[in-house]
């Protein structure tokens, strides 16, 4: 039997259309993270992401970085949205995120760019920072099924998501890659500017799961549906990363977890101390053990 994305029957039954209206008037007094800068985005840049109703896309392309299952053999099709609800002092991809390297587009541009991806081969369609982007991307999403949009959608997040937005999402998306970056809220704070990382990610991730379960593979191993989590073990917080390992293990042994090793100092890092250095073998092994230890069964470096 043929594999058909979620959000085809969303479209064909009318749900998407009721959706994207839902979300337009969130959009209004803005609630759609946990930001909650209620600040009205159909006439305003502002706010802590700064964008405005509009797609802003700085590129568009198949990647072949992420993980075995999304890459394949032609690559995910993975569209980088500008700005953030987050604002990581480390963050890699700073220019995209915090300098607002991108440009603004129409929504009718953004169906093309997701149909050239699907026409290139790609298997699947990867919006990598969807969430201040949820009203764009369904609007565009409309669009692009018109064409012939048939390949899994990817939202691939911070992990600093509104559940209530994620409900709305409940159907669209076929496979979630949240972060999970800290267990302390401090450091959630003053690494992100995000107050209550720690319990925000962990119920948006719980409800992620609620939905999708488990990452589920195709005959060929490329992901059709399901939850795969990245963890950036960060220099001097492995006792953080530890704890979240032990969430998402009550989430399912089987969850598919990312543990990265790639951290190195960008953007602001100097600003503090333990993020001055890259982290070194033995704490990244040390994390990885862990989550083996506890009964992580796909938690490797993928």
């Amino acid at each position: 039997m043929q594999f058909e994305p979620s959000y085809v029957k969303l479209y064909k039954t009318g749900e998407l259309d009721k959706r994207i209206k839902n979300i337009a008037e969130i959009y209004k007094r803005c609630t759609i993270c946990p930001q909650k800068c209620e600040i009205d985005r159909t006439v305003s840049r502002g706010g802590k992401c700064r964008s405005s109703i509009l797609p802003t896309v700085s590129s568009a392309s198949p990647h072949f970085g992420e993980e075995p299952p999304l890459v394949g053999y032609y690559g995910s099709g993975t569209i980088f949205f500008t700005n953030c609800n987050l604002h990581c002092i480390y963050c890699q991809n700073y220019d995209i995120s915090q300098m607002g390297d991108g440009r603004e587009i129409s929504y009718e541009q953004l169906a093309e760019l997701i149909i050239a991806l699907q026409n290139k081969g790609c298997h699947n369609i990867n919006f990598v920072t969807p969430t201040h982007m949820v009203y764009p991307i369904l609007h565009a999403l409309k669009i692009a099924i018109k064409k012939g949009l048939n390949i899994p959608l990817v939202y691939n997040s911070g992990g600093y998501e509104s559940v209530e937005t994620l409900k709305l999402l409940n159907g669209v998306f076929d496979i979630y890659m949240p972060d999970f970056k800290y267990y302390n809220e401090n450091s959630g704070y003053t690494l992100s500017n995000a107050k209550s990382y720690p319990q925000i990610a962990a119920m948006a991730i719980s409800e992620m799961y609620r939905q999708v379960g488990d990452l589920e593979l195709n005959k060929t191993g490329i992901a059709r549906r399901g939850l795969l989590i990245r963890h950036l073990v960060l220099p001097e917080h492995t006792d953080e990363s530890k704890n979240i390992m032990d969430f998402i293990a009550t989430l399912s042994k089987n969850t598919y977890v990312n543990i990265m090793d790639q951290y190195r100092p960008a953007y602001r890092a100097a600003e503090n101390y333990s993020l001055t250095r890259r982290i070194t073998a033995e704490e990244y092994q040390e994390v990885l053990d862990y989550a083996k230890k506890i009964g992580l069964k796909r938690a490797d470096d993928h």
